[in-house]
């Protein structure tokens, strides 16, 4: 089966020797919907940082059957949207037309087309007629849903969200969960909020020490409260 993330053995290290990931092993299917859940400092961010080459580990990492290498660096970086935790780590420019157009700009696409993605990518999230307001005007929930903006702009394979609810009011929570239910990618979410988990997602894989302890079925994960206590979890 062609799995459009395949991860074998991966094992990471800061450079002040401390050791993070100890070999982790993931395969996400075309299309699935899957939910990283852990403790504090389990690893859950280091990993997603791999999955487009911000960070480098030894084992092997495959992102719709392409080697994470400098030779496909770009192919994997334009497949994989990832959207970290802080909007503002991802939203930079004068306008919300600028950042959600950064990314085509930069793939070399057209004009016409760069504006066709991004009149797309915000009607995706919402956000239609927003182009020319300023980043940092916008809300909490609005921030959230142009930084997905930026990364659909560059019509992605897979979507991987660290953290997407993390300092939304339950309204802005409530839309964005709607927003993501209606997105077709591939989608590797790492989150604390286990009711989004168990509203969104059919898959959940634990990771504690930088390894995977479990993987399954939300239902079946959800219901182990021991397997959710042993590792700083709580059912939602």
């Amino acid at each position: 089966m062609h799995h459009t993330i395949e991860i074998k053995d991966l094992r990471f290290a800061y450079p002040d020797g401390q050791q993070v990931l100890h070999g982790v092993d993931l395969h996400i299917s075309p299309g699935e919907k899957a939910a990283l859940v852990g403790p504090n400092g389990s690893g859950k961010s280091t990993l997603l940082l791999h999955l487009n080459g911000v960070l480098r580990g030894e084992g092997d990492i495959r992102v719709c059957g392409k080697n994470i290498s400098d030779e496909y660096l770009g192919e994997v970086r334009s497949a994989v949207g990832l959207v970290f935790q802080d909007p503002d780590d991802q939203l930079f420019s004068h306008s919300v037309f600028e950042d959600v157009a950064f990314g085509p700009m930069y793939m070399g696409k057209d004009e016409t087309e760069v504006r066709e993605r991004v009149t797309r990518a915000l009607e995706a999230v919402g956000m239609q007629g927003s182009e020319s307001r300023v980043p940092h005007h916008l809300s909490g929930g609005e921030k959230k849903r142009a930084a997905i903006a930026t990364v659909l702009s560059m019509d992605p394979e897979i979507l991987v969200l660290d953290e997407p609810t993390a300092g939304l009011d339950p309204r802005g929570r409530r839309e964005l969960i709607h927003l993501l239910q209606g997105l077709p990618q591939t989608m590797l979410v790492a989150t604390h909020d286990m009711r989004l988990v168990g509203e969104l997602f059919s898959r959940v894989i634990v990771i504690d020490g930088g390894m995977v302890v479990a993987d399954g079925p939300t239902e079946r994960i959800l219901q182990d409260e021991l397997l959710l206590e042993a590792h700083g979890l709580e059912a939602p």
